[in-house]
């Protein structure tokens, strides 16, 4: 399973009131929740992120409250992974339970810059930089996990089974 795309490049410490602000959150639609997706700290962004781009922070992203609509808001924006140095735990199961693909890599956290085009390999973890002809090694998915992003989140991956 692979993701290719430009990247949006964000810092330390988004928390999740910043990646959907409590003032939206009256829906649960994912396209409704993707078009205030980040609208407080980048008011562009649902303007210019296209369906397979990358979003890369820095450490603790998705920090804040628990709440589910933060990862399904990037995931509908058209966003088909997240790199961070690191990510708050909640988030972090969150976005594999809604079948978000997010990966750690502190290397590739720091290098990567905003527009740089990014392939991130789930199987192996790597990720490669294509627009600096870099690549960093980030922590693979455990086959479970993988089973449940290619089911598109839990509820699905139960369903199958």
């Amino acid at each position: 399973m692979k993701a290719k795309g430009q990247v949006h490049r964000y810092g330390d410490n988004v928390d999740t009131d910043v990646i959907i602000p409590a003032r939206y959150l009256n829906t649960s639609d994912p396209k409704e929740l993707a078009e205030k997706c980040m609208i407080d700290i980048d008011k562009d962004f649902i303007v210019k992120v296209k369906p397979g781009d990358i979003m890369v922070a820095g450490k603790n992203f998705g920090c804040g409250s628990s709440r589910e609509h933060a990862p399904i808001a990037i995931k509908a924006s058209g966003i088909s992974c997240v790199i961070a140095e690191t990510f708050a735990r909640i988030f972090y199961r969150n976005s594999i339970n809604i079948g978000l693909p997010i990966i750690e890599c502190e290397e590739a956290s720091k290098d990567i810059e905003a527009n740089d085009e990014v392939e991130v390999d789930f199987d192996s973890g790597k990720i490669y930089n294509l627009t600096k002809n870099k690549h960093y090694q980030g922590q693979a998915f455990p086959d479970f996990m993988q089973r449940i992003i290619k089911a598109e989140g839990l509820i699905n991956y139960i369903k199958q089974r």
